[in-house]
């Protein structure tokens, strides 16, 4: 059952049909360019609502992925990142194909990359004025993943997913949080209930691809990384145990001079442990990118 923070969440948003699939979108007017939000693995468009608030003035859109948080979970689908950004180029037309800037963390730093390799040549349908991309293990080998994402990606998949349980998903979730900023049980309580509905949890098995594409596409998004023109910017958590930092290292190596927004003392969910801070961050992007 939706906890009664994540059911006035859903309030707030529209289900829609995209490209065959209902999902969970949440629009609103402002001012330009339209931020555009791309969620992690194994959260939702939820980890934005701080964030949303503390920049009302912002025209945005935050959906949740296709298998994620409140829109449709198929059991058969391949969770392709490139049919997320698909669906994302869509969802973007129906906004009218404004200039966009993308704010991305986790496994949405993959859609991002992917997006700008489509700019790059010249197949992606949206404007891309600029990104920031905070705490994704865009780097994979220089990454630590969590027992529970290596456990998904093994032959046990199936079995963990199913024997996956709130106590389970809390205790491994509560990891990639900072000492200073730890999760709080009704944040835990709101995203098992988003992942349950609907009955995620069965197919986080699945939803874990991303990781394989990752490998499968290095040379692609590695190369958009460090070859895209248009204005990138980076925030990180410091004490991420995931996306550590090393891959802010590799990533720093990967394309040289890129800014850098340091976040002592924050772990792997800036947005959710310090959202005044990525706010800040967020501004000073939107700065770098000759934006108001």
């Amino acid at each position: 059952m939706l906890t009664n923070r994540v059911q006035s969440w859903r309030r707030a948003g529209a289900m829609e049909e995209v490209l065959g699939h209902r999902l969970q979108i949440h629009r609103r007017d402002g001012s330009s360019p339209l931020l555009l939000f791309l969620h992690g693995f194994p959260s939702s468009s939820y980890d934005w609502r701080s964030l949303l608030e503390l920049r009302p003035e912002r025209a945005a859109v935050a959906f949740d992925f296709l298998g994620f948080g409140l829109s449709d979970k198929p059991r058969d689908q391949v969770y392709s990142l490139s049919w997320q950004a698909d669906a994302t180029e869509e969802l973007v037309r129906r906004c009218g194909s404004p200039p966009v800037f993308v704010v991305a963390h986790d496994m949405g730093t993959s859609v991002a990359t992917e997006l700008m390799a489509r700019d790059l040549r010249g197949k992606l349908d949206m404007q891309l004025t600029g990104a920031i991309l905070f705490n994704g293990s865009i780097l994979l080998h220089l990454a630590s993943p969590t027992i529970g994402q290596r456990l998904l990606r093994s032959p046990l998949g199936p079995l963990a997913a199913r024997l996956t349980t709130a106590t389970t998903f809390r205790a491994q979730f509560a990891r990639v949080f900072s000492r200073d900023h730890p999760l709080s049980a009704e944040e835990a309580a709101d995203q098992w209930s988003l992942i349950v509905h609907n009955g995620g949890q069965r197919i986080a098995h699945r939803l874990v691809h991303y990781m394989e594409e990752r490998e499968r596409l290095t040379d692609r998004w590695h190369g958009a990384f460090r070859d895209w023109p248009g204005p990138l910017m980076l925030a990180w958590g410091l004490r991420d145990p995931v996306a550590s930092a090393d891959v802010l290292d590799g990533l720093r190596a990967l394309r040289p001079g890129v800014e850098v927004v340091e976040l002592p003392g924050a772990g792997h969910y800036p947005q959710i442990e310090c959202p005044e801070r990525m706010a800040a961050a967020l501004d000073t992007a939107l700065a770098g990118a000759s934006i108001s």
